[in-house]
């Protein structure tokens, strides 16, 4: 899975370039495939490394995270993953939910807020998917003020999207549109 090998290499690449934090965001892109092909790197255990790797990015951003923005975004960013392919079953929608609440970064929040705003989303995207998602797109594009926190927030919606250990095109398709609406370039996270 080409995907997940490439992910991990941007994803390492950014980390490196986390290092640099404060420097207004500007060598982005400028890192090239450094790494080239990893042998080996297509293991079993990528995605589930990676979503780690997600995790402990986010844990790590976790005391500037604590704006309406971000909790907005990432509750749209989840319903709209949750969401991806039309249809939320009961089951999915509350294992979804856990995992909101459960978020190590997402604890900043209570967590009736943060289930209202998801389940609202789903609602919406549920009774007309369309109108649904435009919304949640435009709740999504409040949190592109903060790079670190729009970030945040694709990154939110990856580890949610990743939890069931598959990750659907259409999931890949709403994680696009959310980096779009960010003006991110989805190629950071490999989709």
């Amino acid at each position: 899975m080409a995907m997940w090998d490439k992910i991990k290499d941007q994803a390492k690449t950014f980390q490196q370039s986390q290092g640099t934090r404060g420097a207004g965001g500007s060598g982005q892109g400028s890192h090239g495939p450094a790494g080239g092909g990893r042998p080996g790197s297509s293991s079993g255990g990528s995605k589930t490394q990676l979503i780690g790797m997600f995790k402990s990015q986010l844990a790590s951003a976790k005391n500037e995270l604590k704006s309406g923005a971000y909790r907005d975004a990432s509750m749209a960013m989840c319903a709209l993953v949750a969401a991806a392919d039309g249809q939320v079953e009961p089951a999915e929608r509350q294992r979804v939910e856990e995992l909101i609440v459960s978020n190590e970064v997402l604890q900043n929040f209570p967590a009736d807020q943060l289930r209202q705003r998801f389940n609202q989303h789903v609602d919406r995207l549920l009774a007309n998917f369309e109108q649904g998602k435009a919304e949640a797109l435009q709740v999504i594009a409040k949190a592109a003020k903060k790079p670190a926190e729009a970030r945040a927030v694709v990154q939110t919606g990856m580890v949610v999207a990743g939890a069931d250990g598959s990750f659907e095109p259409s999931e890949q398709y709403a994680i696009r549109e959310a980096c779009t609406a960010l003006n991110i370039p989805p190629s950071e996270f490999g989709v």
